[in-house]
């Protein structure tokens, strides 16, 4: 079929097809809209091949609103586990299982059942603009032969990265690379996710873990990580995933089989939902990230669950708040104690989750923490160095970003 050039209007345009437009989409045609009618629905995403493209990733997370998609679940780990520098460990289990889901499962689970759906079409195009139009909003651009594409809706949703980050006070990058590996002799152990292993060299501001997800004895997702200002050449990652390789997992051997990579911003800037009267933006770039820990998966299927809602009950179907507001002040406290160096990152998390019971933290991390939660947590950090960054707050100017990464 020739999409180039479609002009017919649909109830609702999705822009981007990864994991924020699909489970949209996913949503959205589950049921009937407010007329009693399946919804009409176009996707559009990025030619194949196109640069564009997202990555293959992964999403962890342990949110309940994931259960639908439990059958596209990779790996799931009860028992949990954090390390500090000198070896000292806070093992725990976890009443809601810590899951994966890879992208290259994701993807072709969701469009498979959307292909099923009446009322969905898929429009494959690079889009250079997302706007209010008379009616609702219009999308233009490209397809792969630089052909024009334009398309109408009442309703459109871009779920693009930003092009550039909000102005903040405290803006850091949570960057890292993963090694999918293979070694020669047990070593893993598959019921156990390391969640923060902080055996690795520490940067002098922000802080630096290893992230180990094992699948069987002899094969595991390792990752390098680090909360600071800036990423690292490509080289840097591969040093510091091999050092902590042979220094602190001493395998017998291994074989590197795929590898990830990504950069996440965590920043105290406002994300804004909506980019006018008919145009709204989702996941990354509509806030879904939370600010302090990077997770954004479960925050997304809250998302397009809650638009999903609205529309099918005939309202605006507006993006909701993901992040409550007392949260938003944590993490802003939180980042500016890590940038400025007055609270030690790794020392932070260590006793974080050794001076609280483990579901605390973790309810806190998944955004569902209670004042009650937060106040025990508040009392666990190092107040001094809390304190001064959360006074200096009202001082600070929001101040623009160089780039979005």
């Amino acid at each position: 079929m020739d999409d180039a050039g479609i002009r017919g209007a649909v109830d609702i345009a999705i822009v981007g097809a990864g994991a924020a437009g699909l489970s949209l989409a996913h949503r959205l045609t589950a049921s009937p809209g407010p007329a009693g009618r399946p919804v009409s629905l176009v996707l559009v995403e990025p030619p194949t091949g196109s640069p564009v493209r997202s990555p293959a990733r992964t999403w962890c997370f342990w949110g309940d609103e994931c259960d639908e998609f439990e059958s596209l679940v990779t790996a799931r780990w009860d028992r949990l586990r954090i390390t500090a520098g000198d070896g000292r460990r806070v093992c725990f289990t976890s009443r809601r299982a810590y899951r994966m889901i890879r992208s290259a499962d994701f993807l072709p689970g969701v469009e498979g059942v959307l292909a099923r759906r009446p009322g969905v079409m898929r429009v494959e195009a690079t889009v250079d603009q997302v706007r209010d139009a008379p009616g609702g909003a219009e999308i233009t651009g490209h397809d792969a032969a630089g052909r024009p594409v334009r398309l109408h809706a009442r309703w459109a949703f871009d779920s693009r990265p930003p092009s550039e980050l909000p102005p903040a006070r405290t803006t850091l990058l949570q960057h890292f690379k993963g090694w999918f590996v293979t070694v020669r002799a047990d070593r893993f152990e598959p019921g156990v996710a390391d969640l923060m292993d902080f055996r690795t060299p520490q940067p002098a501001q922000g802080l630096s873990f290893a992230y180990v997800l094992p699948f069987t004895p002899r094969e595991a997702l390792v990752e390098y990580t680090e909360f600071s200002a800036a990423p690292l050449t490509g080289s840097a990652y591969d040093a510091a995933l091999e050092d902590y390789v042979q220094r602190v997992l001493r395998p017998a051997g291994h074989v590197v089989t795929a590898v990830e990579q990504g950069i996440i911003p965590m920043t105290d800037g406002r994300f804004p939902r909506s980019a006018g009267e008919s145009v709204f933006r989702i996941g990354v770039a509509g806030g879904a990230a939370r600010p302090s820990t990077g997770y954004a998966f479960a925050a997304i299927q809250r998302q397009s669950a809650a638009i999903a809602a609205s529309w099918h009950e005939g309202r605006t179907p507006r993006p909701p708040a993901l992040h409550a507001a007392r949260h938003r002040l944590m993490d802003a406290v939180m980042l500016r104690a890590l940038a400025t160096g007055r609270a030690g990152g790794a020392a932070f998390f260590e006793a974080l989750f050794r001076r609280n019971p483990p579901e605390r933290v973790l309810r806190f991390l998944d955004g569902t923490s209670t004042l009650r939660d937060e106040w025990a947590i508040g009392l666990g950090t190092p107040v001094p160095a809390m304190l001064r960054s959360l006074l200096e707050l009202p001082l600070l100017p929001r101040r623009k970003a160089t780039a979005c990464p």
